[in-house]
């Protein structure tokens, strides 16, 4: 098997962590790097991090988050958001692109126009598209900590209302999930069962 496939099959949802364990500001800032090469519809790059890693702000967070301890616990919890009205901030990040060759301005006119067209007006595709590609990027940032040899464990269940009043999201920041991230503990599960391939694979 690749190094990728190992990761793949190694990465485990982790929700007892090594309490003293900590991951230095350098190693947090690589992990969003990479997370940052995932795919967005028209490299629209619509995603934003939020480490919280202080125990004033993992308290804060841990009541956000109804009170699961793993937010406290882990050396620290990514609030993964996806950023809505994306399309606005295009032209200024295909930019970078058009300026070293890979794509040709009129290519990138096209995609600025034709997002703007999508998406102005339409608050239901900018959440499914902020959705969408904070997801991915979520999942990137997942693997890349796996193998690193770091632990994580993705979490849904938070009020969203609470950690936009207490933690720096900005007005189209709508938060996707929380990562949990550091060295596992003693006493997590080991991966579970997946389902058999004929039941999610249809080939026509």
């Amino acid at each position: 098997m690749t190094s990728v496939q190992n990761v793949i099959f190694q990465r485990r949802s982790t929700s007892k962590y090594q309490p003293d364990y900590v991951i230095d500001q350098e190693t947090l800032a690589q992990l969003v790097s990479l997370a940052g090469y995932s795919p967005s519809a028209y490299n629209l790059q619509n995603w934003r991090f939020i480490a919280v890693t202080t125990p004033e702000a993992k308290a804060q967070l841990r009541v956000a988050a109804y009170g699961q301890p793993q937010v406290e616990a882990a050396s620290a919890t990514f609030i993964v958001c996806g950023q809505l009205a994306a399309h606005k901030a295009l032209e200024q990040r295909l930019s970078k692109s058009v300026n070293t060759g890979v794509i040709p301005q009129s290519i990138a006119d096209s995609w600025v126009g034709a997002a703007s067209q999508s998406h102005e007006g339409n608050d239901q595709l900018q959440r499914d598209e902020a959705i969408r590609s904070a997801s991915l990027a979520a999942m990137t940032l997942m693997l890349a900590a796996e193998e690193m040899g770091l632990a994580t464990g993705a979490m849904g269940g938070f009020d969203g209302e609470q950690l936009k009043q207490h933690f720096p999201l900005n007005e189209d920041d709508l938060p996707v999930m929380l990562i949990t991230i550091g060295k596992a503990a003693k006493g997590n599960w080991a991966q579970k069962a997946r389902r058999p391939l004929k039941e999610i694979l249809t080939v026509i």
